[in-house]
């Protein structure tokens, strides 16, 4: 997991984000589409079209990061919007990255235990 500075805003970019995009593409696609600065510190999550891939974007003192995660099996849960970005909290940029619904968590009580 990637330590991120306290105020760093997590953005999900909604849509289906072109994979073959490395450092210029997307940080053109933050600028151009979402209107905001690629180097403010802020993270951005794109998703391709299979689902099953996910690139991170993020500006640190030193420059642009880019991380990359697939899926063996399953897929990232996205949302239905076709556009725009939604903030998601730190909790659920872990449940998303583990491949996780962030959107409908849900707690399992142990085998066994009554409430």
């Amino acid at each position: 997991m990637i330590s991120l500075p306290a105020g760093t805003c997590i953005w999900l970019v909604a849509g289906i984000t072109n994979m073959r995009n490395g450092f210029n593409g997307l940080a053109s696609k933050v600028q151009n589409v979402l209107h905001d600065d690629p180097f403010s510190g802020h993270l951005f999550i794109f998703r391709g079209r299979r689902g099953n891939m996910v690139k991170l974007l993020w500006a640190d003192e030193d420059g642009l990061c880019l991380f990359i995660k697939r899926l063996e099996h399953g897929h990232f849960v996205w949302p239905s919007v076709s556009d725009g970005k939604i903030t998601l909290t730190t909790a659920q940029l872990a449940m998303l990255l583990e491949g996780l619904n962030w959107k409908h968590p849900s707690h399992k009580r142990p085998a066994g235990l009554r409430v």
